[in-house]
């Protein structure tokens, strides 16, 4: 048995607080089950797929430049190359990651996969460690529901599909959350005949039903997106693989073929891996760490950050909790971890940005007014020719307090940033219109939609 002041489980948001622990002395053990370092930002998420996806909004905006009166073409696309930078660029953060590791002092590097075998124990590779206190920032994984058919077929996931070398001639995705629209929007720029097929009545359900109304119509441009349509059973065709979906309200078998298809339909906590019940630590119904607003388990001293708690699962949000979390451990403070202004945004075509609550979340609590401006309304964004876009504010009558910002359209998740520094240090309209806003600017969608509320 060897001992530990502080065990971390996990290089991804975990990293932080294992660097902390260690600089400050205490004696640290790092776990990750590799064989790649720093988690799914680094790895099968943030990074990986916005380097597809920054190619692919170039390629739209040109197929889209003849309403500006430009005649332009794309004539060939390097699918191999594109991928290639992904991987390598991967490669490069794991060399850089393992030499920090190495460097590091009073730190321990297990790499293996670990499961907790008694109260703060754990063990991997043989060998059994146990900490004063442990964080769990084991991460997740793609969910893969139990369709039909589908164990007997090979199948993408955002992890898996950064592997490919050749471009699939024609991809299925089942799911419609923010994974399927940021792939369906890569893969159709590609050449990519794609089929989203999503069993709710609407794509991104996290997201105001107008914007994914209008996500809808957008893509439908570029791709089949089929909501409603329930995934029974997936088969294999002369062709590739076959989906027959059902649809939730007239009942009407329908099938769709591809060469590929790719599971898109959400993610699971890594906790079970863990086997986290062996040291106390409950999990919801969706198998989520159940944590504090302080980030700790039900078992004192074992904290879990990230993804396999499920609260907000973006890597900004996990990377402030493991900060959080680390500052109370070693400096004795006790600040919760605060939800309330946590931004997100889809990087689809258009792009979608997000912070706060929903329309019908505050509707029945609050007594609100709604404004909400197009792009165009405003000079830039009428220069753009910019025409479906738009942005929509949510404030409480009372207090003027900015409940929820919603944008789709060009640079929303830039655009997005303003309202959260003024939702994070006052709340209210008035830190919107304080500054002078530079004109012409798309920036300018942001106080001409809050001072559009209520009209």
């Amino acid at each position: 048995m060897k001992n530990y002041d502080a065990i971390i489980i996990g290089t991804g948001c975990g990293a932080i607080i294992s660097e902390e622990a260690s600089e400050h002395g205490l004696k640290t053990a790092l776990i990750d089950k590799g064989p790649l370092l720093g988690g799914t930002c680094l790895n099968w998420g943030c990074m990986p797929s916005k380097t597809l996806i920054y190619p692919a909004d170039r390629i739209v905006e040109i197929e889209e430049s003849g309403r500006l009166g430009i005649t332009a073409e794309v004539k060939n696309i390097d699918f191999n190359s594109i991928m290639k930078r992904v991987r390598r660029s991967r490669r490069e953060s794991q060399l850089h990651l393992r030499e920090g590791i190495k460097e590091s002092e009073n730190l321990d590097f297990y790499e293996g996969e670990a499961h907790f075998v008694a109260d703060y124990t754990l063990e991997v590779n043989g060998a059994r460690l146990k900490g004063k206190k442990i964080f769990i920032a084991s991460g997740s994984r793609p969910f893969i529901p139990p369709i039909k058919g589908l164990e007997n077929n090979e199948y993408l996931t955002n992890e898996s599909v950064l592997e490919l070398k050749e471009r699939p001639d024609s991809l299925i995705i089942i799911g419609g959350g923010y994974i399927a629209v940021e792939y369906g929007h890569f893969f159709a720029a590609m050449g990519t005949k794609v089929t989203i097929l999503e069993m709710a009545d609407r794509l991104v359900l996290s997201e105001e039903p107008e914007i994914a109304e209008l996500l809808k119509r957008k893509l439908s441009r570029r791709m089949g997106v089929h909501t409603g349509a329930q995934a029974e059973e997936v088969k294999a065709s002369k062709n590739g693989v076959t989906v027959v979906t059902r649809d939730n309200k007239s009942g009407r078998e329908r099938r769709f073929t591809a060469q590929h298809i790719m599971m898109a339909v959400g993610r699971r906590s890594n906790a079970d891996i863990l086997k986290v019940e062996n040291t106390g630590v409950e999990v919801d119904g969706r198998g989520f760490i159940k944590v504090n607003e302080r980030m700790e388990t039900s078992q004192k001293g074992v904290y879990s950050v990230g993804d396999a708690n499920g609260q907000q699962m973006f890597t900004h949000m996990a990377n402030r909790e493991a900060a959080i979390v680390a500052h109370n451990v070693l400096h004795g403070t006790d600040m919760a971890v605060d939800y309330s202004a946590v931004p997100h945004a889809v990087y689809s075509h258009p792009q979608i940005a997000s912070v706060g609550l929903r329309e019908g979340e505050v509707r029945k609590d609050h007594d609100i007014i709604v404004g909400r401006t197009a792009y165009h309304d405003v000079a830039k964004g009428e220069a753009m020719m910019e025409t479906d876009g738009f942005a929509k504010a949510i404030v409480e009558k009372e207090t003027d307090n900015i409940l929820g910002f919603h944008i789709i359209g060009p640079y929303a998740p830039e655009l997005i940033q303003e309202v959260v520094n003024a939702m994070t240090s006052g709340g209210k309209i008035a830190e919107l219109n304080e500054g002078i806003h530079i004109h012409p600017a798309l920036s300018e969608l942001i106080p001409t939609t809050i001072n559009g509320v209520g009209e």
